[in-house]
Parts: C-alpha cells; sequence; structure tokens
C-alpha cells in the first residue's frame, strides 16, 4: 500500500480498527476516516503511533447521503483504494418484518455501498487505477432464516461488486472490484451480544483484515469479481 490514500469506511470497529491499522502499516501515504464517536477514534488512536495517526483524515459524513459522499472523496488526493466495511445486521422473520426495517437493512449494507462504489469508481476511471473491496456476507450465499432482510442486501453487494469488477476490464484500466463473505467475526461486540462459547469457531479479525488488505493492494491486480469465502471454522 506503499504511497497509496485509502478510504476506510467503518474503519473505527471491530474489524476496522484493525483494518486501519494493517493498512497505515503496509506504508499507505493516507487514509480517509468516516466516523460517529470521538470515542472510537481515541481507541483507535491507541493502537497507533503518532506518525501512523498523522496520515489520517478524520471525517464526519452521512454515507447515504450521496452529496456528503461525493464531497467526501472529492477532498481525497487520489482515491486508490475502497474499503467499506460499514453495514448493519437485523433479524426477523418475513412475515413479521416491517418494510421500514427492511428499507433499513437496504441503506445500511447497499445503499451507501452503491454510493461509496459510484464515486470512488469515478475517481478511479480517471487515475486508471483502483482498488474496491466491500464486504458481504455468508448469508448473502447461504441465506438463513430470519434473515431475509440481511441476507438480500448483502446479496446485492456481491451482485453490485461483481457488476464493477466485469466494467472495468478495460484494456487499459487496472482498476479491481472484489468482495469478502466473512461468517461471524470474533469481535467483542459479536462476543457480548451472543457469547464467547462458539466463538473458537469464529473469524479472527487479523485473519479477514488480511484477506481484505491483500485485495486492496497492487499485488492483487488479477482477482477480480471474486466473492471470497473466510468462513473460519464455522
Amino acid at each position: 500500500m506503499q504511497d497509496k490514500y485509502v478510504l476506510i469506511t467503518g474503519g473505527t470497529g471491530g474489524l476496522g480498527g484493525t483494518v486501519t491499522c494493517m493498512v497505515l502499516e503496509a506504508g499507505a501515504a493516507g487514509v480517509t476516516l468516516p466516523y460517529r464517536s470521538q470515542k472510537s477514534v481515541d481507541e483507535l488512536k491507541i493502537e497507533l503511533t503518532p506518525e501512523a495517526f498523522r496520515r489520517l483524515q478524520l471525517v464526519t459524513a452521512d454515507l447515504n447521503d450521496e452529496n456528503q459522499v461525493e464531497t467526501m472523496v472529492n477532498a481525497m488526493p487520489r482515491t486508490d483504494a475502497l474499503i467499506h466495511l460499514v453495514g448493519g445486521f437485523q433479524m426477523g422473520a418475513t412475515d413479521e418484518f416491517s418494510f421500514s426495517d427492511w428499507q433499513k437493512q437496504l441503506d445500511q449494507n447497499l445503499n451507501n455501498t452503491f454510493l461509496l462504489c459510484k464515486h470512488c469508481l469515478r475517481r478511479m476511471r480517471g487515475q486508471g487505477y483502483g482498488r474496491i473491496v466491500t464486504v458481504g456476507s455468508r448469508g448473502a450465499v447461504q441465506p438463513g432464516a430470519n434473515l431475509a432482510a440481511y441476507s438480500a442486501s448483502k446479496a446485492g453487494v456481491v451482485a453490485l461488486t461483481q457488476a464493477i469488477a466485469q466494467e472495468t476490464r478495460d484494456r487499459d484500466s487496472d482498476i479491481t472490484a472484489n468482495v469478502v463473505l466473512p461468517s461471524v467475526i470474533d469481535t467483542p461486540k459479536n462476543r457480548q451480544d451472543m457469547g464467547s462459547e462458539n466463538a473458537w469457531q469464529w473469524v479472527a479479525p487479523e485473519s479477514l483484515a488480511g484477506v481484505i488488505v491483500f485485495l486492496a493492494s497492487p499485488a492483487a491486480k488479477d482477482i477480480r469479481g471474486a466473492a471470497i469465502p473466510v468462513y473460519g471454522k464455522a
């Protein structure tokens, strides 16, 4: 990632903090990081050296507002990579699921992915270079009961990413788009919500982050349109 400028959404979360640290350790010139709470930024700062923290560009932005997304992307010196980690999870039986909650899942998982990809891809087209990495879910390809809205929104992320991969196969383009499909990630929040009894089966954040950062690097130039399962032992 030497000298690359990277946009990481969700970069202060349980997975995102690990991804952000790895990208900076890999030599990124700058990381644009939209955030929602100062507490999460303070926690990330503890994990970084002062030099690495200075390479962060912290911004507040509503990722479902196209004007704010466009402004954020345009403010970057370059947009060499998009790592889009933001998402939401909600369960519920289909016949009891409200339409407003259905729309909320689309906003949290698919609609903001479209906006980020659209405006980052526009910059990447102008540069002739870019890496897009999105996060789907095992549920996108193996839907489960009470996960209709979540699985459908994540399946949309997979389809969107693969469509972009097809659109960027130009002879002179060095732009790729790929999606990872994690099962449950072993984060503190998931342990709190689900207990830790089965955590040994879950995906370690460091493991998933390694896959994501590789896909966002120049070395992944020949991987496009991949939906990569990262299931741990689940």
